[in-house]
């Protein structure tokens, strides 16, 4: 067994490194960006690096001490997660209280005890306040981990306590080089790495799991039949939506801002290569009844709900409702599907 291959994000690697070798990590780091773009990796690697027992700083994690073969088959007792509940999909308090008690715990054969929290952006607000306590006055040996779609959805008491890890699309050509590592061709390849916009965890589960793509398809096209429809439909459709919980609803809204800024860029007559090129017909269609500003408008709005709505208090419904009545209506399309 090995760890998986770490793409991208040459940056935070290296500071997490120097960080290691000068033996000056932080008790805590948010580690913030869209879905599957490498949030997760990037956190079992660091907490391997802690945990391993390589004599030399610079080789861990090794991959082959007695501590990497605990992480690498999943039985490392000093390495705890907080998932979200399956029902709901948000982190409770009960399961962070319980992981908090854990964690102060002395390791068992490890320097450090390492928590990883996923998706803590769908942390219920008082799940948050839980933490509290222990980033307030930390134990010497506790690392934790927090995972975020964005740091705005995590409590600013949260976030001024831990070190931010803000993570970055990938380029183009490091997601194709992924997938061809992975047993894809090189047409393959380009078509997944240009559709996935970055996210290189969605890229290879696409890959591999070709009910993705249809997924996406019926969400860009509920986004072109939201264009074509009228105010009544897109009510509908808000009502649709605001049924997910946040962390599915800002997948979806990820996937339509994809295709919003390659109808802005085509409006603009950018230079830039749209990610959607599958969708290339019905762009060009559609770019030829929406002005340049509408587009930039509806991507805006929607970015702006991402950033700025999403994990406020406001009513999602509501707020869904106000930003799709910006989207662009542009008369005489025949949307197809």
């Amino acid at each position: 067994m090995s760890y998986p291959t770490l793409y991208g994000h040459e940056t935070m690697v290296e500071f997490l490194r120097k960080r290691l070798v000068n033996q000056r990590h932080r008790h805590a780091y948010l580690i913030s960006g869209v879905p599957q773009i490498g949030k997760t990796t990037l956190a079992h690697r660091f907490a391997a690096a802690l945990q391993c027992e390589h004599d030399d700083i610079e080789a861990r994690p090794c991959g082959v001490c007695s501590s990497c073969r605990l992480l690498l088959g999943g039985n490392h007792p000093d390495l705890l997660t907080a998932r979200p509940d399956e029902k709901t999909g948000a982190i409770k308090i009960d399961s962070v209280r319980e992981l908090m008690r854990s964690i102060a715990l002395k390791p068992y054969n490890s320097p450090y005890r390492v928590a990883i929290l996923e998706h803590f952006d769908n942390a219920q607000d008082r799940a948050q306040d839980a933490l509290l306590k222990t980033l307030e006055e930390p134990p010497p040996h506790v690392v934790l981990l927090l995972l975020a779609s964005s740091p705005k959805a995590v409590l600013s008491t949260i976030n001024s306590r831990c070190q931010s890890l803000p993570l970055r699309p990938l380029p183009l050509n490091t997601v194709k080089r992924a997938l061809i590592d992975s047993g894809a061709d090189e047409q393959q390849a380009t078509l997944l790495a240009q559709l996935s916009a970055g996210r290189i965890g969605w890229a290879l589960d696409a890959l591999h799991q070709p009910q993705l793509l249809e997924h996406r398809t019926q969400i860009l096209g509920a986004l072109e039949g939201t264009l074509k429809g009228r105010l009544g439909e897109r009510f509908q459709l808000a009502e649709e939506l605001a049924r997910y919980d946040k962390v599915e609803l800002r997948l979806i809204l990820e996937i339509w801002q994809t295709y919003l800024r390659d109808l802005a860029l085509l409006a603009h007559r950018g230079p830039v290569i749209p990610c959607n090129l599958d969708r290339m017909p019905i762009l060009e269609e559609l770019v030829q009844h929406i002005s340049p500003d509408a587009a930039l408008k509806a991507l805006s709005v929607t970015h702006y709900f991402l950033e700025n709505t999403l994990y406020t208090n406001a009513n999602v419904r509501l707020a869904l409702e106000v930003m799709l009545m910006d989207y662009p209506n542009p008369s005489g399309v025949r949307v197809r599907h």
